[in-house]
């Protein structure tokens, strides 16, 4: 009986490992459908085979933000209060393959590459690129930020890699294993030189605390800011006043 009993907790298990690995990246990415923005500028930008479908508000001079959102972000709510917020640059919100209109499905691969060909076509037409990533966009903005000199780095409720966040809600699971997209900012970290701020939710019940203050504590003295935002949740981070204060200070 104990035997048989032991056999069907590994089954168990097992199961579980695989539903997991064969459904995590439905878990972790929630595409968007397309909207229409009237008065947006909207590009269609080729990038690995997909095209991806990024909102623009146009300014001239040499200024511009590119901005990842979260996993199931519609980033098009973006567009007019950090119009408002920072007149003087171009906004450029990036609707990841297989959301919001953009082609294709979405992976931590196909994420990074969009996001080298977004900015290297913006830098194109911008000689100072800013970059601002939030929750699962903060990966991508680490990722762009060590691959490519960008003029400021603004991280929002970030995480050191989704293999740690994903450990703390499946502790009993072998989850660095299992996953495929990672999302290791923390390792990037040392190929990040631009001066860099971290925007922390107070009351973040997604991101655990210590994942955010793990993925700040590797950036040298001096280079990253944080700040904490009191009363501030996962999701409504943004809607507090100091959250477009400080990002705009910060890339003023």
């Amino acid at each position: 009986m104990v035997v048989s009993a032991l056999g069907i907790a590994v089954l168990v298990y097992g199961s579980v490992c695989a539903f997991l690995f064969t459904m995590q990246r439905s878990m972790l990415f929630f595409p968007t459908a397309a909207v229409e923005l009237p008065g947006a500028e909207r590009i269609a930008l080729p990038s690995g085979g997909e095209t991806l479908r990024i909102w623009a508000r146009p300014a001239a001079g040499p200024r511009a933000l590119i901005y990842f959102g979260g996993n199931a972000e519609e980033v098009s709510a973006n567009l007019a209060p950090f119009a408002r917020a920072m007149p003087e640059r171009a906004i450029y919100l990036v609707n990841y393959r297989g959301y919001g209109g953009s082609s294709g499905a979405p992976s931590e691969q196909g994420l990074f590459a969009d996001a080298l060909a977004v900015h290297d076509w913006v830098r194109q037409r911008h000689a100072q690129v800013a970059v601002v990533g939030c929750s699962l966009g903060s990966g991508v903005a680490a990722y762009l930020a060590s691959a490519r000199p960008v003029e400021r780095l603004v991280l929002v409720t970030p995480f050191d890699s989704i293999a740690n966040v994903a450990q703390a809600h499946y502790r009993f699971l072998p989850v660095a294993l299992l996953l495929k997209d990672k999302f290791d900012s923390a390792a990037r970290v040392p190929a990040i030189t631009a001066p860099t701020l971290v925007l922390i939710a107070a009351d973040d019940e997604v991101i655990p605390r210590e994942r955010s203050d793990a993925l700040a504590a590797r950036f040298p003295a001096g280079q990253a800011r944080v700040e904490v935002i009191a009363g501030a949740t996962h999701n409504s981070i943004a809607d507090s006043p100091r959250y477009l204060e400080l990002i705009a200070a910060f890339l003023s």
